[in-house]
């Protein structure tokens, strides 16, 4: 990426800033890189065009454009009004803070970044920073989270005192932080006082059986509260099948029928939020079981549309479930016999 980026701006003064930056003096994979420059929507365009990429604009105020590439990277053309290090002292923390050359050259660190990354420690470039945007109190939190480093002891303070503005940054932007941090980094984020501004607490944390995923934590951390974010509508079905889970009356055929209709796809999930993963074999099993066909279907019943038939195919299915039947004309009788039941009622 950088390469092609250095022939798109060859002759211009550009310099790789960020993440990228960070994340190449630690030795991680770069996945994102971001690019300071003077003109960042003709880079952006000039890049997509060479790459057969996608751009588009990130921030029409701030001027930014990103262009979308192969295999989920991106690259990031900010602009770069001033001198370079006027750019480094608008960002967030020092680590973040260090630029290099596009074409090459030594890199320029004006607030100690490299000094903290020796020392896995997060640090604010100046007192402001939060004021300035609320997200980075939660910015903090996730980078920590993320290198195993320390947020600075000054800079903790400072997220204490301001944890209040938490609230304040969109939620898109909020959700985008949550959804990255580990069970350590909601601990760290309670402990600073984020968590409750938001609606969550880290009280379900300490249940046994924690699936270890993004969105199993933020429906723990964050229950009915979760809904007040702007996630994604697959994580709000998810959240909504788990919060609404109910724990099994046993590991019989019927009980696990009755709660996987409830929780599929995700019913071990919803085990594990229930606090019942001793019946995860149960629905493991009751999985491979599952027939490819349906014994009945709507069109055999003969009744007009309506809830009704929905009933009957599933009295029909949980049988089966429960082994109480096994044929065609097994499911013909049992609708038959609720039928007359109903009528007789």
């Amino acid at each position: 990426m950088r390469e092609l980026a250095r022939e798109v701006l060859a002759g211009q003064e550009a310099w790789v800033v960020g993440g990228a930056v960070r994340d190449e003096l630690l030795g991680r994979e770069i996945v994102d890189l971001d690019i300071a420059c003077a003109d960042p929507k003709g880079a952006a365009r000039a890049y997509a065009k060479r790459s057969g990429g996608a751009p588009f604009p990130l921030s029409e105020r701030h001027g930014a454009w990103r262009v979308a590439v192969e295999g989920g990277r991106t690259v990031d053309f900010t602009p770069l009004p001033g001198s370079i290090q006027e750019d480094l002292a608008s960002r967030d923390f020092t680590i973040n803070a260090i630029a290099i050359p596009l074409a090459g050259g030594e890199p320029v660190d004006p607030y100690g970044g490299r000094k903290d990354l020796e020392d896995k420690i997060v640090r604010p470039v100046s007192p402001s920073v939060f004021t300035d945007d609320p997200l980075r109190l939660l910015r903090a939190v996730r980078i920590a989270d993320e290198l195993g480093f320390q947020v600075d002891p000054g800079a903790e303070e400072l997220v204490r005192e301001r944890a209040a503005l938490v609230t304040r940054p969109s939620g898109e932007r909020t959700y985008a932080e949550l959804a990255r941090l580990s069970e350590a980094g909601y601990r760290r984020a309670a402990e600073l006082g984020l968590l409750a501004p938001l609606g969550g607490s880290i009280d379900g944390l300490d249940r046994e059986g924690l699936v270890d995923s993004p969105r199993f934590r933020l429906v723990v951390v964050f229950g009915e509260a979760l809904s007040r974010l702007p996630v994604p509508n697959e994580l709000l079905r998810y959240a909504r099948a788990l919060l609404g889970a109910e724990r099994p009356t046993d590991g019989s055929p019927r009980a696990i029928h009755r709660f996987r209709r409830a929780t599929e796809p995700w019913a071990l999930d919803a085990l594990a939020f229930v606090g019942a993963l001793e019946l995860a074999d149960a629905v493991r099993d009751a999985r491979e079981r599952d027939p490819a066909e349906p014994l009945l279907r709507g069109s055999e019943l003969g009744l007009p549309p309506g809830p009704e038939i929905g009933r009957l195919l599933e009295l029909v299915e949980e049988e089966r479930a429960s082994g109480t039947i096994e044929t065609r004309e097994e499911a013909l009788e049992l609708v038959r016999r609720e039928l007359e039941s109903a009528g007789a009622n």
